[in-house]
Formats: structure tokens, sequence, C-alpha cells
């Protein structure tokens, strides 16, 4: 029984897709992870066709007698693997930002020499705008907002999962059972309000990016990557500040938050505007390309 008759597994090479400007078939060696690209004809005359699928040999002698011009379902082309990639790890870097601002919000810190009240998550959040603003420029207001709605999904999963453990019976006579408790309601609460701010300010932050886009037609990225975060901001802290500490911390002291976290924010916004032009430009050059 030959290679191609049997349902065979990839046990030692994978097909990845094919590069037609050369006529190569880009393998994958499942051991090491290791990429390696290859002449159509020499892989039928190698060990790798041996360890092929059905469907992938199936594609590599239609892709060889079509001479590159049959379109199958691994051609690297038609699905912009780099651009999805792109997407896939700006998607999760607005997760890691945005769960780690969050978090760390449960802890306001006093900054004496300053005379202020903040949260360590107010020096960072403001790269979850940096990244939503790269979301739409690259992939448009649709993507984006899958992005944003990804995240907020997955942080209301981990708020329940969080909750729920403190329901759980605790070891006998172990001392961080009840102070574990009480951290991660405390966590639940402020992640509850971190989660509506974000999704409020994001989508905002989302569709005045592509409005001034618009109306600007598609100039001054400048312009809309700080007025966009701007409004973003100040709605995003009076939200979240308000739903996290009401009740917990003077009116005043909470409006001094606000008014600190805003004024941090929009300084941070914009050195925003100088990677965004970068990314920009290397996505043209190596994504589009």
């Amino acid at each position: 029984m030959t290679a191609y008759e049997a349902e065979v597994e990839n046990s030692k090479y994978k097909l990845l897709g094919f590069d037609n400007s050369k006529g190569l078939a880009v393998i994958m060696i499942i051991a090491t992870g290791k990429v390696i690209r290859i002449k159509l004809s020499e892989v039928l005359n190698s060990e790798i066709i041996d360890n092929l699928n059905k469907s992938e040999i199936k594609n590599i002698y239609k892709k060889l007698y079509s001479q590159g011009a049959t379109t199958t379902a691994y051609e690297l082309n038609d699905r912009h693997e780099k651009s999805w990639m792109v997407y896939t790890c700006l998607s999760l870097l607005l997760l890691t930002f945005y769960i780690f601002t969050s978090i760390a919000a449960t802890k306001p810190i006093y900054l004496e020499s300053l005379g202020i009240i903040v949260t360590p998550g107010t020096f960072l959040y403001s790269l979850t705008f940096l990244i939503v603003d790269l979301l739409n420029e690259n992939f448009g207001l649709r993507l984006a907002r899958r992005a944003i709605f990804f995240a907020f999904a997955s942080t209301a999963i981990i708020i329940i999962l969080l909750y729920g453990s403190t329901f759980l019976p605790g070891l006998p006579g172990w001392k961080l059972d009840t102070p574990y408790n009480q951290v991660i309601i405390n966590v639940s609460s402020v992640l509850v309000a971190s989660s509506v701010s974000f999704l409020v300010s994001e989508n905002i932050n989302s569709y005045l990016l592509c409005k001034i886009k618009e109306l600007t037609n598609s100039r001054y990225l400048f312009l809309r990557i700080f007025l966009s975060t701007f409004f973003a901001v100040i709605i995003d802290s009076f939200v979240f500040c308000y739903i996290a500490f009401y009740g917990l911390m003077l009116n005043s002291e909470i409006l001094s938050m606000i008014y600190v976290q805003i004024a941090i924010k929009v300084f941070l916004a914009l050195f925003n505007i100088l990677p965004a032009y970068g990314a920009r430009s290397l996505f043209k050059k190596y994504i589009t390309a």
C-alpha cells in the first residue's frame, strides 16, 4: 500500500503551504518545528512524501501539475498567514495588558512626592488604546471590535472562575484561605468595573478613530490617534473609578484619582503616536507587500 492510499498521520513532516513565486513547498519538521522550503519535484522524490497525509499529497500533485496556477487549501498567499499572525499577537497583547491593569487596579498607590493616588495599571493602560488603534488601522473596525469583545469575554470567564473558587472548601489550618477569598472578591469587583469601562471606552476609541479617519480622508494619523484616545481616556477613567471605588473612598479622593489618571493617560497617549507610525510602516513593508 502506498503512502497516498494509506491514511498517514503527520509523524515527521507537515505541509504548511506553497511559495508560488519560487515554486516551493513550505514544510515543517514536526520534531524541531523548523520550517524548510523545497521544490515540489524534490518533495515527491524524498521521504517527506511518505509522511504526509492524503490531503497534503493530493495538493502537492495538484500544485505541481498545474505549474502553480491552481489554488489549494494550503495556499499561503490566500491565507495571509503573516497578517493573521500579527492580528493574533496584537489581540493577545491587548488581553495581557488589559488583565494586568485590571488586577493591578485593586491596589491604589500613593505617590507621596507628588501627593497623588493612582493605580499601577494607569501607566500601562494607554498601551491598550495603542493596540486597538493598530488593529483599527490595519484590520478595520469590525476585527478590532472582535478583539475587544474577545478580551472582554476572556476576562468575564476569569471573573466567574476566580469568584467561584472562593466557595470551595479551603485546606484546614491554611492561613491564606481567608486573605485569598478577600483578595479575590476585591479583584472580581474591580474586574467588573474594569470590564465595563474597557468595553465602553475601547469601542468609543475604535469608532472615533474610524470616523476621524473617514473625515480626514485617511490623513493625519497623529490627529486621530490622539483625539480618539483622549476622549476614550476620559470616559474610561470616570466609569472605572466610580464603579470600582464608590463607597470605598471619599468622592473627593475618587475625583482626584480620575483627574490624575486622565492627565497621565493623555500624556502617555502622546507617546503612542510614534509607535503607531512605525507599526504602520512595518505592516505595509513586511505584511501587505
